[in-house]
């Protein structure tokens, strides 16, 4: 029906003002809901079998100058994986010593699921774990904001769905990084809790970027204890050793958080009589003669 013009003009009325529509929240997949209870399991179980220890060992956990040096070279002098048709693979090989000469700035981000009472409770651990790592190290590392141009190790806190979509960030964060590393954090196995991975472009020792992948589905003490492993590994203390104890840096699970035994091995990469690039057999005697010191036992 057409209205003709001549129809009076119709009263104002009162139109409420908009009510702001309210954010929804990012969903989480199943796959997501689903690591987040197979992990909340797991590490039940290992505090059940008296894993994930926070202790930093004791009397059943001794350890000698020799022993020191030992897990130094087997942790310090060795990577961890290696590369083989374009995926990294776990398989120990020598490596030169690595460590960083440029101050250590971490960048801590989140994903849009984290809530932000464990945000905080993540930076709480950080903020924590870096006065501890450089007092050990006498290094420069301090926590800056995730979005500073000053970061240049990056620990990303994510989701599976966010996990498998960082590719194009990670190359951001890491230029030049290989597509085989690439992979590995985007396909990480459920098995691997977390993971770090450190750059050295001039192949030099020197390590000037890094990125830490930890599992934002993680309950409270298996996230802490990857915050400690990854960041102390991107460090420079880059393999695990089944034989070294009390330590992080073996598969076992049996410490959660940095110990004692970690915080000297950290000294001893960190000595100013090693350097990046200096080959095992060059290290390995001038390391063990650092640890006899530490220890205080005569060589």
């Amino acid at each position: 029906m057409q209205i003709p013009d001549t129809a009076p003009t119709p009263r104002p009325t009162t139109v409420p003002a908009p009510q702001p529509i309210a954010a929804v929240p990012p969903q989480r997949s199943e796959v997501s809901l689903a690591l987040e209870s197979y992990y909340a399991r797991m590490q039940a179980d290992l505090l059940a079998n008296d894993l994930l220890r926070t202790d930093g060992g004791g009397p059943d956990t001794p350890y000698s100058a020799r022993q020191l040096a030992a897990n130094f070279d087997a942790i310090a002098l060795n990577d961890e994986y290696t590369s083989v048709n374009g995926q990294f693979v776990a398989q120990v090989t020598p490596a030169n010593l690595h460590r960083w000469q440029v101050p250590v700035r971490i960048g801590l981000e989140f994903g849009a699921t984290v809530s932000p009472e464990k945000q905080a409770t993540d930076r709480a651990t950080v903020n924590h774990l870096v006065s501890r790592l450089a007092n050990a190290t006498g290094h420069s590392i301090s926590l800056s904001s995730a979005q500073s141009s000053r970061a240049n190790f990056h620990v990303l806190v994510l989701n599976e769905d966010e996990r498998r979509a960082i590719g194009p960030r990670l190359t951001q964060l890491i230029p030049g990084i290989g597509q085989d590393a690439v992979r590995s954090v985007v396909n990480m196995p459920r098995s691997s809790y977390c993971l770090v991975v450190a750059s050295d472009p001039a192949d030099d020792g020197a390590y000037r970027s890094a990125v830490a992948i930890i599992r934002a589905e993680h309950p409270d003490l298996l996230r802490k204890s990857c915050f400690h492993e990854e960041i102390a590994q991107g460090l420079g203390l880059a393999n695990d050793s089944p034989y070294a104890r009390p330590t992080i840096f073996n598969d076992d699970e049996e410490f959660a958080l940095l110990t004692r035994h970690d915080e000297l091995l950290l000294r001893i990469l960190y000595d100013p009589r090693l350097a990046p690039g200096m080959r095992p057999e060059i290290a390995r005697p001038i390391a063990t003669r650092i640890a006899y010191e530490l220890m205080g036992e005569d060589l």
